[in-house]
């Protein structure tokens, strides 16, 4: 049985991610994790989805069975995750969430002791015991050697000092109005009182989870919601959080909403002239637009690539020395400030930008223009190796020539191949795309 996909265990809860399978992946994770044990501990939050009470129950009842004390501390961040796991000296942190999914799906990710997300070795080394029977029996304790299970609901504070302290302490958000949305999921109390705390004038919308409402028709997958409300209020700049609040989505005064790659240059900009950017470098993934790549260049900034996910952001980030990085789709990790990706710690490095500018969101936000980009999916019979299609790169070559960047991959979870094509010129960003169409219609 496959668990593992590009950003932990995701799947229909009560379907694919059943008590059953769920109690069994915490007994494998416990049984990883009980090898380089310090503490016999390991953190676990949710976000604010119904099937949260499941999953939560059935990993307290693996971690347990395999000797682990769980330490259970409710709707959190999933960033606060990372943060507390190695805060309180946990040998492991569970956050139960599907992020940006609907209600119905759920899943579980992973820290290690500090605070990191697992790697791909680490995923294969649970799955391969989750799916060894006779090791998963015999490694279950008995009598004094079952953990035992506690809740603790005072431990946002930490996480709030933490958030706080990462913005400059000579400035205030005083004067400052904000539309915060935050997706009936796990920020709808920390996101309100940091923002508060720090003197902004408030106007909270979808802070009222309900277990099935999180990312309904609002935060980061539906910023553009806010934008009415930003003219209504005249307010100065929205925040869309995503259900577990490890990605952010900008929209500027105007209601307009701000692209994932402008606000990576500027925010790296931001950095480096307050000499805070470390390894003259950023971080994005194959994804993002050249125009990013180009912008920073000039800046004397040199962009790396990563695979999509920002865990793969953050392992390109730790093997350059740059504490700087982040995906268009809005996880932008500040490694000074948060082991992942964090909507709020990110939130307040834009609002502190904004603030040291003296301008307007829709200015400072807005530091180059992307070029044409456009990508299409096709369905397709066999996921035949892209190495092995014959004609590929004759077809390629001459696109290349032209300038345009070309990306070109399988769908992880559909049979389906994704193509990515982007130039300065649409007209022929245009025409290379229906060329490659063509040829992968004769191809696959």
């Amino acid at each position: 049985m496959k668990l593992f996909g590009t950003d932990g265990v995701r799947g229909k809860a009560g379907d694919f991610l059943d008590a059953i399978t769920v109690l069994k992946l915490a007994k494998a994770a416990g049984i990883y994790f009980r090898k380089h044990s310090t503490t016999k501990k390991i953190l676990v939050g949710k976000d604010t989805r119904r099937s949260g009470y499941m999953i939560e129950n059935a990993l307290v009842s693996g971690l347990t069975a395999v000797g682990y004390d769980v330490i259970q501390i409710g709707p959190m961040p999933t960033p606060a995750i990372a943060y507390l796991t190695e805060s309180m000296r946990c040998d492991a942190g569970i956050m139960i969430s599907a992020s940006h999914n609907p209600y119905e799906d759920n899943g579980i990710k992973f820290f290690d002791n500090h605070g990191d997300k697992l790697n791909t070795a680490c995923e294969e080394a649970i799955e391969a015991i989750f799916n060894d029977d006779e090791l998963m029996q015999n490694e279950q304790v008995t009598g004094r050697n079952i953990g035992a299970s506690k809740r603790i609901d005072d431990v946002i504070g930490r996480y709030i000092v933490s958030i706080k302290s990462s913005f400059p302490r000579d400035l205030n958000l005083s004067g400052l109005r904000i539309v915060l949305d935050c997706a009936n999921g796990a920020a709808y109390k920390v996101g309100p009182t940091i923002l508060q705390e720090l003197g902004a004038d408030v106007i909270v919308v979808n802070n009222k989870p309900d277990g099935f409402n999180i990312n309904e028709d609002c935060g980061a997958m539906h910023p553009e919601h806010i934008g009415k409300l930003i003219r209504e209020y005249r307010a100065d700049i929205g925040l869309a959080l995503d259900g577990d609040a490890d990605r952010l989505v900008i929209i500027d005064e105007k209601g307009e909403v701000v692209d994932g790659d402008k606000l990576i240059g500027a925010l790296c900009n931001y950095l480096n002239e307050e000499k805070l950017l470390r390894g003259n470098g950023c971080v994005a993934t194959v994804m993002s637009n050249k125009a990013l790549e180009d912008y920073l260049s000039k800046k004397g900034i040199e962009l790396f690539r990563s695979d999509v996910g920002d865990k793969h952001v953050l392992e390109i980030m730790k093997k350059k020395g740059i504490n700087f990085g982040g995906e268009q789709s809005g996880h932008i990790i500040f490694s000074d400030a948060a082991k992942t990706g964090d909507g709020l710690a990110s939130a307040l490095q834009v609002l502190a930008l904004i603030i040291k500018s003296g301008k307007k969101a829709s200015q400072v936000l807005n530091p180059f223009e992307l070029y044409p980009q456009i990508l299409h999916n096709m369905k397709v019979i066999e996921k035949i190796p892209l190495e092995k299609i014959k004609g590929l790169e004759e077809i390629l070559k001459p696109i290349r020539e032209k300038g345009i960047r070309d990306l070109i991959r399988y769908s992880g979870t559909e049979n389906k191949i994704r193509l990515l094509l982007e130039g300065k010129n649409k007209k022929n960003v245009e025409d290379a795309m229906e060329t490659l169409k063509s040829f992968f219609k004769k191809a696959l």
